[in-house]
């Protein structure tokens, strides 16, 4: 058999045939001259072998590649602001703050720039800020970080203390979170959970509203809110498109990022503001266990979905509004499927009992990842799948405040500002507010890690001022930032239906944010203090 790009034999023969009989027509044709010379040898011309034809290969671009868009002016006065407030510490002489706390204010000024200003992506910037703490503030660097002064040489910290942040026991938690809720949507989980849960509420449009916010919010409290909110559309939009054009369509619409947004707030695993802190209070040799961390937000979670579902229904939804639903839910009772549910159930369970057996969340967060491996449940596929610029961009801020606190910055930054006129409440009160107006117009990850390591730090030096308090209300202000398409993935979700203004998002994020922020910064300690949970 011939291979599949050779002629076949017989097209072979043919030019041979052909080319011969061409050579005998000139030789006949030949003049005089020509022909006398036949009594020296003739060699008969060979025929030309045959020749693949020459292909062109066109260079095709590699899979999932988009072209690079131009900067916006933002991010072009963001790469310049950048660049100038990381010089400035490094050029003029600071009292009162050591060479490797210069080098650390710099870093953390172009952290500052670059998070809100996002010239590079948010998880570039994490990352980069681990490397520039490994070269310019660790034993790794590049120049002596102490400035030759062998007094500094405490605020120098080995540099792989920098690198192990991005295996830090609260990543390791996340990833089994991600882990479960990956497994979750690969499953079917999460829709069937979600038909299930729909069925005991009525077709009246408000109690389905209801209905959807609470399993919004249970869904986001162990998956992420960007992947809630994706999975809840799925089963809202037949819903919207069953109602009358109008403002229960935008109120029905807005109430998924709402719940997403505000059910994350209820385990350290539901969003990587609640991670942060989980992670510098560990530094600091604070541990919150999962159980604790529930205890302390779920109360407070499930009192503003409750409040901002009746503010919801009385600004969009009317009385006599009604839904039709019909969800079916169908189980996936393969043998892979049901040795998930085991897992991510027996999972679930070992966190909110760490009081009980002992072992830490951190630990039992990794079990998942080994067991679904290990029974093939899930594969490198489903690894590829994880979030990991969220892991990084955790990791970036838990560096963030290991930087701030080995380089001695926090005790300037404390030092610099008379936090001790203040009374606890107050500094409470005004970081979580801060907190809280920073999350409306960046990432709540970024704001939770420019805010936290700050918080952490703060606290630790004032007497009075309790740290697991500062931490944990600054996370959960940063979580309630969502009064615009752009303050989280969520949002930006809802608005993309088409179904939901500007102005109906700011009215409705801003009024339920800032009245949760005021209870949170006001009372929450105090209940907190009162139940003896801090």
């Amino acid at each position: 058999m011939n291979p599949p790009d050779s002629p076949p034999a017989a097209n072979s023969s043919a030019s041979a045939t052909a080319s011969n009989s061409a050579a005998a027509t000139t030789s006949a044709t030949a003049p005089a001259s020509v022909a006398s010379a036949t009594t020296q040898p003739q060699t008969q011309p060979r025929p030309k072998p045959h020749r693949r034809p020459i292909r062109t290969l066109k260079a095709k671009p590699p899979k999932n590649a988009t072209k690079s868009q131009p900067l916006s002016t933002k991010q072009i006065v963001g790469l310049i602001l950048g660049a100038i407030v990381f010089l400035v510490p490094l050029i003029v002489d600071i009292p009162n703050l050591g060479e490797p706390g210069e080098r650390m204010l710099a870093i953390f000024m172009l952290a500052i720039v670059f998070w809100v200003t996002e010239p590079v992506p948010l998880t570039a910037t994490a990352v980069l800020v681990i490397g520039l703490e490994v070269l310019m503030v660790s034993t790794g660097a590049l120049v002596d970080p102490t400035g030759g002064d062998p007094a500094q040489e405490e605020y120098v910290a080995k540099y792989s203390q920098y690198f192990a942040t991005l295996a830090n026991p609260v990543i390791i938690l996340f990833l089994g979170g991600f882990m479960i809720a990956d497994g979750a949507e690969k499953y079917g989980l999460d829709h069937n959970l979600a038909a299930v849960m729909l069925k005991p509420f009525p077709e009246k449009a408000r109690l389905t509203t209801l209905g959807l916010m609470l399993i919004t919010a249970l869904l986001s409290m162990f998956m992420s809110n960007t992947a809630t909110t994706a999975t809840m559309f799925t089963v809202v939009i037949p819903i919207l498109g069953a109602l009358p054009k109008g403002k229960a369509r935008a109120g029905v619409a807005l109430s998924i990022p709402l719940a997403a947004n505000v059910g994350g707030i209820g385990t350290p695993v539901g969003t990587p503001p609640n991670a942060i802190a989980v992670g510098a209070l560990a530094e600091k040799g604070l541990h919150v266990s999962f159980f604790q961390w529930m205890v302390m937000a779920v109360p407070f979670m499930l009192v503003v979905l409750f409040l901002s579902w009746l503010f919801l229904c009385a600004l969009f939804i009317p009385k006599d509004a009604v839904i039709h639903i019909e969800m079916n839910s169908k189980w996936d009772t393969s043998r892979k499927a049901i040795l998930f549910y085991i897992v991510a159930v027996t999972t679930i369970l070992l966190w909110m009992t760490e009081s009980i057996h002992g072992v830490s969340s951190n630990i039992v967060g990794f079990i998942p990842v080994v067991v679904l491996l290990c029974l093939k449940v899930m594969d490198g596929e489903d690894i590829k799948k994880l979030d990991w610029p969220v892991l990084w961009l955790v990791a970036g801020g838990i560096a963030m405040g290991e930087g701030i606190g080995n380089t001695g910055l926090d005790e300037f930054l404390v030092g610099s500002v008379p936090w001790e006129t203040l009374s606890p409440v107050l500094i409470v009160a005004l970081l979580g507010l801060v907190g809280f107006a920073i999350a409306n117009v960046i990432s709540h990850s970024a704001s939770a890690n420019l805010l936290v390591p700050l918080a952490v730090a703060l606290a630790v030096s004032l007497e009075g001022v309790d740290t697991v308090t500062v931490a944990c209300a600054v996370a959960i202000a940063c979580s309630l930032g969502m009064s615009m398409p752009i303050s989280t993935p969520p949002n930006a979700i809802a608005y993309a239906t088409g179904e939901i203004t500007v102005k109906q998002m700011v009215i409705l994020g801003l009024v339920v944010g800032t009245g949760a922020t005021v209870v949170l910064v006001f009372a929450l300690p105090q209940v907190w203090a009162l139940l003896g949970l801090v």
